[in-house]
């Protein structure tokens, strides 16, 4: 894949549908501020967040440990891809050392290696085109009006409380002219 079809997301965390209980990684494309929700199962889930929590198991979990792997082969990961969307599941590559071999890995187990060894987390521009989600919009009179009474410390308070409680659900979805994005479920 080339360079140019890739956009740098940010990992913002995993988040349980309240509706129908299903777990999402919510990536967010800052530019665009497009939000990417990718369902996962709840062993990758916890991998995502006790990582992002800093939480060290007592024994290494299995992203740990191939992180712990790689470390001892002199291996960096580079980055990670989000390369595809194939029948509702993200297909992603391992981008690993100055050959920049790929290995082909699920979404769920990239991201969860990508935020134990910080390295960035890319998506195809045409994956982010069909799933990405605007974030709903804000005024800018509203955005001044909350950074004007609110220290940073409480923006952050309500950032993060903002996190725990949204779904893909809360975003528009479709583009000006009512072309539907596509669907966002199934395995990452």
């Amino acid at each position: 894949m080339h360079e140019d079809d890739l956009v740098q997301l940010e990992v913002l965390g995993v988040r349980r549908h309240p509706g129908d209980d299903e777990l999402v990684v919510l990536l967010l494309e800052p530019v665009g501020e497009l939000i990417v929700p990718i369902a996962i199962g709840p062993t990758e889930a916890g991998a995502i967040a006790t990582a992002q929590a800093g939480v060290v198991p007592p024994r290494p979990m299995t992203h740990d440990l191939l992180r712990d792997v790689l470390i001892s082969l002199d291996v960096r990961v580079v980055q990670v891809e989000i390369t595809e969307l194939v029948g509702g599941v993200f297909h992603a590559a391992l981008v690993l050392g100055e050959r920049r071999t790929r290995v082909d890995a699920r979404a769920s187990d990239a991201i969860a290696l990508a935020v134990r060894v910080g390295c960035p987390v890319l998506c195809a521009t045409d994956v982010l085109a069909e799933v990405g989600v605007e974030a709903a919009p804000v005024s800018p009179e509203e955005a001044d009006e909350a950074a004007a009474s609110s220290s940073p410390d409480e923006q952050v308070a309500q950032f993060r409380q903002f996190l725990d409680n949204v779904s893909p659900d809360d975003f528009e979805r479709g583009e000006p002219g009512g072309k539907d994005r596509g669907s966002t479920s199934g395995g990452g």
